[in-house]
């Protein structure tokens, strides 16, 4: 998925529920900090994506923007309606989201705000989510310089997630660490 296509689904899901906030926690959140990221990191087809204000909403942007929906088969990427729970994150990544303005459609005048989770953050999830897919995104995000090591490190200890699962995920870091 690349920054246009991105941009899309975000103006997309703020249509869906009339709302011009958006928040964004799986991995296409890297957009949000670096547009251009490497490749690696922007293999996904899905924005998992939660409305600001109300993320009970989330299921509506599901419906018409999600899987199977007819804009996933017209365009060939989709919005996964999640909410806030979803992300498991590092406590403290609600305020440490990166806010990027979308313009809307030509001509409207309007802006949509996305707000992405921090590489750092985004890439702490993952690593809680624990499946290999995320182990690869963490292990290219690393490569690119797009986080650093220390700043993960210290960050897994604010996951919501038992001291045991904590270490597993700040040895694994270190085994990544090219």
């Amino acid at each position: 998925m690349n920054r246009d296509q991105f941009d899309h689904v975000i103006r997309a899901a703020a249509a869906v529920v009339e709302e011009a906030d958006i928040v964004v926690i799986g991995s296409q959140a890297i957009l949000g900090s670096e547009p251009d990221a490497p490749e690696q990191l922007l293999r996904s087809i899905e924005v998992d994506v939660y409305p600001k204000q109300s993320p009970e909403r989330a299921i509506e942007i599901d419906g018409a923007l999600g899987d199977g929906s007819q804009f996933h088969a017209t365009f060939g990427y989709y919005a996964r309606g999640v909410g806030p729970e979803t992300a498991v994150a590092p406590s403290g990544w609600q305020g440490r989201l990166v806010v990027i303005e979308v313009e809307g459609r030509a001509g409207s005048g309007q802006r949509v705000s996305a707000h992405c989770l921090e590489p750092h953050d985004l890439i702490l999830a993952k690593c809680a989510a624990g499946r290999d897919r995320d182990w690869d995104f963490a292990g290219h995000a690393l490569a690119a310089g797009v986080v650093e090591l220390q700043t993960l490190l210290d960050r897994a200890a604010d996951l919501p997630v038992s001291d045991a699962r904590q270490a597993r995920v700040r040895k694994r870091l270190r085994a990544l660490d090219p």
